[in-house]
């Protein structure tokens, strides 16, 4: 169970970006984040898991995040990540073990398994000595998917990991993801498009700064808290939108 209380966070120490949010996730689940541009999503993320300065406090099982750090797993948007830097892909998705290594702790042969287990997960084995800067962003985001595999997180949050890529890829991220959500991880992703809000999410966030929904997708997903959310001029019909 992971609990957010009252995460606050501004731009400047002045502006709003997002107020006291407060919900509940108790049980395995993927969980969609939306609202509209600036309604601060990445930024309730990063206050939330204390990469930011902000207010409010996150706990994990009742204990506070600090304490259970290695369980959780960040991956920012691609946009934020530098591809010049001179890394092979098997080296990238190997960083995902380094919570669990003591200070100049050499990574196994055993891990170098995990690590290609994990490449084989996202269809990425034959790219394993590629430099990260040769992949495609869909080829690269399943890459970042892979890392939070063999840190074994149990809570996962993802700042718009299909903008920009590939159907194929997307759908492959989907499938692992639904399988962590079997092996009982608690999923978060921000995410934009809302066809397919349905389809991804077994809970909704919505947010516009503060909260306005949070629950079982089929019960918040409504043009009423969508509306609240994104204006009235938003357009609704099953799902999609002009957003």
């Amino acid at each position: 169970m992971i609990a957010f209380d009252k995460i606050s966070a501004s731009y400047d120490g002045v502006h709003q970006a997002v107020e006291d949010v407060t919900f509940t996730i108790d049980q395995p689940a993927i969980i969609g984040i939306i609202g509209p541009n600036g309604a601060g999503k990445s930024t309730f993320i990063k206050a939330a898991l204390q990469l930011i300065e902000g207010t409010g406090t996150t706990t994990v099982d009742g204990e506070p995040l600090q304490k259970r750090q290695k369980e959780v797993a960040y991956v920012e948007q691609k946009s934020d990540i530098d591809y010049t830097f001179p890394i092979t892909v098997r080296e990238c998705v190997s960083l995902g073990l380094y919570p669990d290594k003591r200070f100049f702790e050499r990574i196994t042969n055993e891990d170098w398994k995990k690590v290609d287990r994990a490449l084989s997960l996202v269809k990425m084995e034959d790219f394993k000595n590629r430099q990260i800067s040769e992949l495609s962003g869909g080829q690269f985001q399943r890459i970042l998917i892979a890392r939070t595999f063999v840190q074994d997180a149990t809570f996962i949050f993802l700042d718009e990991p299909f903008v920009g890529i590939d159907a194929t890829s997307e759908q492959i991220i989907m499938d692992l993801l639904n399988d962590f959500k079997t092996r009982g991880k608690e999923i978060f992703i921000v995410h934009h498009d809302l066809s397919k809000v349905e389809r991804y999410f077994d809970e909704l966030v919505i947010l516009n700064k503060t909260l306005i929904a949070q629950g079982p997708t089929e019960e918040v997903f409504t043009e009423k808290n969508l509306k609240q959310a994104f204006g009235d001029t938003i357009f609704v019909r099953g799902g999609q939108s002009n957003d």
